[in-house]
């Protein structure tokens, strides 16, 4: 990792230039670990992982003005792994550009986790070429052999995505795979337009939901389907 923050209270990261080859692993930008009231704001990334990592115990998180690529994109998580409590809550994500990246603004937990992530805001957010553009991964399994299916999770509330626009380099620019024992509760979607990478592709990119409780405002495309 270039930067962490862990048991930080009352930090300013401004203007920062955080460079790292796309295929260098485990690069994270920014990471940020039981951190509470932390601004990051007008940085340029582009690492071989995440731009910015958000995981348990931190709490009042803004970023903004964020330029991201390459890399993983913005993640919350992972969280809950090897069956452990995480809690994130309160983060904003706003006025953020994400190009060439494996992921656009993603929430990522372990299955046999506990806890929560909620009170997440994506909005104001342009993707260029994004594979996942918008993932919720409530069976995140970061390993080669499959991860056995577990009941508890980590509950995955009020997130709202608002005014996302862009392209998509896969065909689900929009994907919610969540628990069944907890499903994604609270996940409003307000004026979001994602479209294929492929301008010659006629049909329209596609989402996939799984056990999510959606609301939406405005304009929304790809919609999932009932």
């Amino acid at each position: 990792m270039h930067l962490s923050f862990r048991k930080c209270v009352n930090v300013k990261a401004f203007n920062l230039l955080v460079k790292a080859p796309g295929h260098s692993p485990n690069t994270d930008g920014i990471h940020v670990t039981e951190t509470q009231n932390i601004n990051i704001n007008n940085c340029v990334i582009g690492t071989g992982d995440d731009c910015i990592s958000i995981v348990s115990g931190s709490k009042n998180v803004r970023a903004t003005g964020i330029t991201c690529g390459p890399g993983h994109g913005i993640s919350i998580g992972s969280l809950g792994a090897r069956k452990s409590a995480a809690y994130v809550s309160n983060v904003l994500v706003n006025n953020t550009i994400l190009s060439g990246t494996t992921n656009g603004v993603r929430i990522k937990t372990w299955q046999g986790g506990s806890g929560y992530a909620r009170n997440i805001r994506f909005q104001n957010i342009v993707m260029y070429n994004v594979s996942n553009p918008i993932i919720i991964d409530q069976n995140y399994c970061d390993q080669q052999k499959p991860c056995p299916k577990q009941v508890s999770a980590v509950r995955v509330s009020n997130v709202l995505y608002k005014n996302i626009r862009g392209t998509s380099a896969s065909r689900v620019a929009m994907k919610f795979d969540c628990s069944k024992s907890f499903p994604c509760r609270g996940i409003f979607l307000q004026d979001v337009a994602l479209r294929p990478q492929e301008e010659e592709q006629e049909d329209i990119a596609k989402a996939s939901c799984a056990n999510v409780r959606l609301s939406y405002r405005g304009n929304v495309s790809p919609p999932c389907s009932s």
